[in-house]
């Protein structure tokens, strides 16, 4: 009797296949859907546990009065004028430090709002438009912007205005081309920025700076 040849060893199943990995993602997908899993937030509610830290109290004086508030240690500046006391002068467009509608005076120096945290504004003088603008008597920087039709759709004007008044309390008797690096770091989509340095020019006249062209 012949014996038969030998047959070639079975092929080793692989521990690991892409079928077997995109079905396994499936259950696992499938099971936090149905409530089977619990997704980390879920978990921490669950639980009873804040994400992250809780509210604190802080005081910040903004146009000259200390005002109280509660925030989470993480808000913005921004947030806290807008959201938390009715500021909407300053406004949020980029969020990332970038176009200035944001632009608030802190210390004499003009800032991003946006990027600065509440929390860390204590202590310090805050200005924002609300605070140099009344309802009965234009800042001349504000009545310039109007005289030279420096806005469009006016969403970035508050931020100009308030880095113009800014620049003009630091360099009162500036030129054209002092005004275009001064302002360079708002951003206005419309493009209105002839009509922009023309009315800080306008306006530093008109706060008896003078102008030297």
């Amino acid at each position: 009797m012949t014996k038969p040849p030998d047959s070639p060893p079975a092929k080793k199943k692989a521990a690991f296949s892409r079928r077997g990995f995109i079905k396994g993602a499936g259950l696992a997908g499938g099971a936090i859907s149905t409530g089977l899993l619990e997704t980390p937030a879920e978990a921490a509610k669950a639980a009873g546990n804040a994400v992250g830290p809780s509210a604190v109290s802080i005081s910040l004086k903004i146009n000259g009065k200390a005002v109280p508030l509660t925030v989470e240690p993480r808000t913005t500046l921004l947030d806290a004028m807008r959201n938390h006391m009715g500021l909407t002068g300053v406004k949020r467009v980029c969020d990332r430090g970038t176009c200035g509608a944001c632009t608030a005076i802190i210390d004499g120096k003009a800032v991003y709002s946006c990027t600065t945290l509440a929390i860390d504004a204590q202590g310090k003088n805050i200005e924002t438009i609300e605070g140099f603008t009344s309802d009965t008597k234009m800042h001349p920087v504000s009545a310039a912007f109007v005289q030279n039709d420096a806005q469009q759709c006016g969403y970035c004007t508050p931020g100009f205005v308030v880095a113009a008044k800014n620049f003009l309390d630091r360099h009162p008797n500036p030129t054209y081309e002092d005004v275009e690096k001064g302002l360079g770091g708002n951003l206005c989509r419309c493009g209105t920025y002839v009509g922009v340095r023309a009315a800080v020019l306008e306006a530093a006249k008109n706060m008896k700076g003078g102008s030297r062209g």
